[in-house]
């Protein structure tokens, strides 16, 4: 039988051939892990549909077309005993290699007892996709000391820091012609620069950015909310959360319950458009934007309406352990009806959020600030947290995206409303 690539999106047209875990030759039984696929959304696991002897067609880190045939798997091939006889064979080859590796050792260890040994046998290495020793090298960093985020700690591409390897300087001076050179081909020098191929899920990000200017009327709407309420509403109540429902409570519930109940009342910062038709989405399909190590990645909560804190708690949680580890689905990454970006968490204090298109509206969240402000014609200390919302003023009107702006603020202030539903 055939291995293909799979169908993982209707946007996704190829993908990379990440890592296989089993050998070519390899006799290989039904649901065994075979290969990992790295797509510009997700990564892909493929497992063995039927038990027999694998060939394989694709090699580590070619990129293939979905559909593509990257291997095959020999079904009339049986596990006999010629296999036990070659395991047989391979452990006392096995045996004959541990005694010459003895051997080996003693002697290293009598020729050069005052030299300490640091290089690690091959069981000893940190499982790494094989681009990265190469990669890392280039960037002067040891693979071994970098930390995987990939299946059983392995390293990804990704997980390599972005650093320059800084060659050593020459001992011998320069002489003044030398020093003149150097000087007209400054911007010249391999030092100063570095060129480093985007990863896949990078150039979607760009992809899909770019789409957004260069397609949508886009307009940001500003506004702030005292988060007073908020954060008293959270101290006197997150020890009782947490014991009940053993997970925290953030400030990030209170947000997406609050766009939930004011996207009913504009439905507007709901829909999208499509040609010259508008969709009204009858549910509200939230999108929490996540930074991982692969890149930004929009994970989406399913009728956040309908849920309570704690199960909107406990979703965005799971979705952000996921999308760090790279083991988001597709469908968990797909269908959103509007997008909340907290760049507080940063350090944020106010920025312009993209939309995220078809989606006509992105609600952007800043750092929470301790400001000056009048209250009762009294100037107090307030938590102030500054408040963005980005629309397509194609669909939506400047009355609309103000409205259910102060709506969220309204919701945010006075929590009560937001419990029942005022």
């Amino acid at each position: 039988m055939e291995i293909k690539v799979p169908q993982v999106g209707e946007s996704i047209v190829e993908a990379e051939i990440g890592e296989w875990f089993k050998k070519d030759g390899d006799y290989v039984t039904k649901d065994d892990l075979l290969l990992e696929l790295e797509t510009e959304k997700v990564n892909v696991e493929l497992n063995a549909e039927a038990s027999g002897r694998l060939t394989i067609l694709a090699k580590n880190g070619e990129t293939v077309k979905i559909g593509a045939v990257i291997g095959r798997i020999d079904t009339s091939a049986e596990e006999t005993g010629n296999n036990a006889e070659t395991n047989e064979a391979k452990g006392k080859e096995s045996q004959s290699e541990e005694k010459i590796e003895e051997t080996q050792e003693q002697e290293r260890k009598e020729e050069s007892k005052n030299t300490k040994e640091e290089d690690k046998t091959d069981s000893e290495k940190k499982p790494m996709n094989p681009a990265v020793p190469k990669i890392a090298a280039e960037r002067g960093i040891d693979p071994e000391k970098i930390k995987g985020s990939g299946r059983d700690g392995r390293v990804l591409v990704d997980d390599i820091p972005a650093e320059k390897k800084h060659k050593e300087e020459k001992k011998e001076q320069p002489t003044e012609a030398e020093k003149t050179s150097a000087e007209k081909k400054t911007s010249e020098h391999p030092d100063r620069t570095e060129r480093v191929a985007m990863t896949r899920i990078r150039r979607k990000i760009a992809e899909h950015l770019l789409k957004a200017k260069q397609e949508t009327a886009m307009l940001t709407t500003f506004n702030d909310a005292d988060m007073s309420r908020v954060i008293a509403l959270r101290n006197n109540y997150k020890e009782a959360f947490l014991k009940k429902y053993d997970i925290p409570l953030g400030f990030m519930s209170f947000f997406v319950k609050a766009c939930a109940e004011a996207l009913k009342t504009y439905p507007e910062v709901n829909a999208s458009i499509d040609g010259t038709d508008i969709i009204y989405h009858h549910y509200r399909d939230i999108g929490v934007a996540v930074g991982s190590k692969r890149g930004l990645v929009v994970p989406v909560i399913r009728d956040a309406d309908h849920l309570g804190f704690d199960e909107v708690e406990a979703t965005i949680r799971d979705l952000a352990v996921r999308a760090d580890s790279g083991k988001l689905s597709l469908d968990e990454l797909e269908g959103g009806t509007f997008t909340i970006s907290n760049g507080g968490i940063y350090g944020s204090v106010l920025s312009t959020p993209l939309l995220n298109p078809p989606q006509s509206a992105i609600l952007g969240m800043h750092a929470i600030q301790d400001r000056a402000v009048v209250r009762d014609g009294n100037i107090v200390i307030r938590p102030i947290m500054n408040l963005a919302l980005s629309y397509d003023h194609r669909l939506i009107d400047g009355q609309q995206a103000v409205s259910f702006l102060k709506q969220v603020k309204t919701y945010i202030e006075t929590p009560e409303t937001l419990l029942l539903k005022l």
